[in-house]
């Protein structure tokens, strides 16, 4: 007899755990959050110099909760000599606005340009700090947004309370459209070098500052941290990795987790990443494949090195319900259609 199918166990297990963290589903109820006393809404965001003109301002590498403010993402700020270049403005209008004012405390410069990496909400929240700025994002992201905005919006409050408070969402303003893979752009005397892949989203942008050959990787590298799953493909995501590893970096920053300051620790990220989703890959086609119902793949054993990184207790548990029911269909979807045929 065919085991029933998982769908029914899925919805439960979404509502239980809060899985609408990323995934966007406007019907999912929540707990409200507490709030937070108003004076305690200072995120204490500092630049650090990666190298002349380039900065990275430093998230906790953790799960959305109140006690962080829901600043979970490495934001990131170049001087051109004509202007700052932001990329990705963070969670809430209070991180966008404080990200302007320490931009300012930093440098003459005046912002020019927000550049958007994918469509997760702590990439774009903040934009109403530089409402008054072009912001871009490739089309597929823009349209990303317009769809999951409201969603995002929504949930968040729900799960950080009134650090939250004000938040709307002002979407990029025009498109990141690129021409070719490694597409030049030139901002002042700064030239970037923009990549367009896909996998933990439909449109990941990876954007690179040729002069310091430091890379803005956005969300397709997690470095210490389970990676986050709501529109995920992990076959196209390991191809993407390993294009971007023939990038050769020089210095990676991914959106979570610490920044990797050579050559070699960019390789030691990327890999991270890379043995995450290919043993997810091996193990939830073999589950599938013997039938396993989802509580099953929750209980079988997950390697102590992945055990050990961030938000292991709420992200994984994320991970098989966003991606557990596509290796179900794969196996599913052949005797659908042999039965159909018959």
């Amino acid at each position: 007899m065919t085991k029933p199918s998982s769908s029914v166990w899925l919805q439960t297990l979404v509502l239980a755990v809060g899985l609408a963290l990323l995934a966007a589903v406007p019907a999912l109820v929540l707990a409200e959050a507490p709030t937070v006393d108003v004076g305690r809404f200072d995120y204490g965001l500092r630049a650090r110099a990666l190298a002349d003109g380039v900065y990275v301002v430093e998230g906790a590498n953790d799960d959305f909760t109140v006690a962080n403010g829901c600043n979970i993402i490495n934001t990131g700020f170049i001087t051109t000599g004509e202007g700052v270049v932001v990329i990705n403005t963070g969670t809430s209008r209070r991180y966008g606005e404080q990200l302007r004012a320490l931009i300012a405390r930093t440098t003459n410069e005046p912002v020019v340009q927000v550049v958007q990496l994918n469509l997760h909400p702590d990439y774009f929240l903040g934009n109403q700090g530089f409402a008054d700025v072009p912001r871009a994002a490739t089309p597929v992201t823009r349209a990303g947004v317009a769809r999951e905005a409201a969603a995002y919006e929504t949930n968040l409050y729900r799960l950080c309370g009134d650090w939250m408070l004000g938040t709307e969402t002002v979407a990029a303003d025009r498109d990141l459209a690129l021409p070719s893979p490694g597409a030049s752009w030139q901002v002042g005397r700064r030239a970037f070098e923009l990549h367009e892949f896909k996998g933990h989203t439909d449109s990941d942008l990876v954007l690179i500052d040729r002069t310091s050959g430091i890379a803005f990787v956005g969300g397709l590298v997690f470095v210490q941290r389970i990676p986050t799953t709501p529109h995920a493909q992990v076959g196209p995501w390991l191809q993407s990795l390993d294009a971007l590893a023939a990038l050769h970096v020089r210095m990676l920053v991914p959106s979570h987790g610490p920044v990797q300051t050579t050559p070699e620790a960019a390789s030691v990220g990327i890999a991270q990443t890379r043995r995450f989703l290919q043993w997810v890959d091996r193990n939830f086609s073999r589950w599938a494949a013997q039938g396993w119902e989802m509580n099953e793949v929750l209980r079988a054993p997950v390697p102590a090195e992945f055990r050990d990184w961030a938000a292991f207790r709420t992200e994984y548990v994320r991970n098989v319900a966003h991606l557990y029911p596509v290796y179900e269909r794969q196996v599913l979807t052949p005797a659908s259609a042999a039965g159909s045929a018959r």
